[in-house]
């Protein structure tokens, strides 16, 4: 039986709708004869087997019937799976400090196995300090009362949580740009101290990996904007690239999402290696 304990609702729907892709397709049938089947359409068999809509088990169980699936313990696991998929996740507490789009993100974040992250413009979400984390939001939030910037540096908090998981702890790789540790956020002392937790992370966080993109790496394709790739290793899914933008996301499919994956292959081999990160980082510091 699969552990679920940790499974996020969003990647819950994810798997539930890849093995219904799986099943279609090996029986081949078509979107729009499935949709059939539930009373819909193909772009609603599109959406169910991409994860973006919430399962009813009885629309699974017409799926199952259709796809020729009658054995009573593979149903049932599915089921168990539709039915776990519909427990609100931790960030559903913060509805008011948590925007919408950002909502599919956290609960793939809160799934992943493995994060590949560039950020240009800041530090990483799940690498920063409280400091830096609040001077953040203030920026970004500059027009919120003290309560709504409480409560969204609560879930940035919280988001870290994956770092420190006793068991299934999540491997971050995390390339910074070397302009978002000069570009002094919240003042010295709170730069100061994000450093030196980059670098305490860097040297005792056996799960993380920092890079630094020097400026010296010259232009790069990825100068627009961050990017993040998680993957899914343990329900066999295909990686979702993340891109951020101002007031939305957008998840980037089939060749698209394969330029980014090797967009960020090539800042690894351009990034500094963990070890001269390090001593980078060190130098760094006595300049704040």
């Amino acid at each position: 039986m699969l552990d679920i304990t940790q499974t996020g609702p969003t990647a819950l729907r994810m798997q539930i709708g890849a093995r219904l892709r799986r099943l279609r397709e090996r029986n081949g049938i078509g979107c729009a004869e499935a949709g059939r089947a539930v009373r819909g359409s193909a772009s609603k068999i599109s959406r169910l087997e991409l994860g973006r809509h919430g399962f009813k088990e009885r629309d699974v169980l017409d799926l199952l019937d259709l796809y020729g699936v009658l054995d009573a313990a593979e149903r049932e696991t599915l089921l168990e799976l539709v039915r776990e998929a519909r427990r609100p996740g931790w960030w559903s507490a913060y509805g008011d400090a948590v925007p919408g789009w950002f909502e599919q993100f956290l609960g793939l974040e809160q799934s992943a196995t493995t994060i590949r992250n560039y950020e240009v413009q800041y530090i990483p979400g799940l690498l920063q300090t409280r400091e830096y984390a609040r001077a953040v939001i203030a920026l970004e939030h500059h027009d919120a009362h003290h309560h709504g910037l409480d409560r969204r540096l609560t879930v940035r908090m919280k988001r870290q949580d994956i770092l420190h998981r006793p068991v299934g702890a999540t491997t971050l790789w995390a390339i910074i740009d070397e302009a978002a540790l000069r570009r002094p956020i919240g003042g010295p002392a709170t730069m100061r101290g994000q450093i030196a937790h980059l670098i305490d992370v860097a040297e005792h966080l056996h799960n993380v990996n920092v890079q630094v993109l020097p400026f010296s790496a010259g232009g790069h394709l990825a100068l627009g904007g961050p990017i993040t790739i998680m993957r899914f290793a343990q329900f066999e899914l295909d990686d979702a690239v993340y891109l951020e933008q101002l007031t939305g996301a957008r998840y980037p499919e089939g060749s698209e999402a394969s330029r980014y994956q090797e967009i960020m292959d090539l800042l690894a081999v351009r990034a500094a290696r963990p070890a001269r990160t390090v001593a980078f980082l060190r130098d760094l510091l006595t300049e704040f």
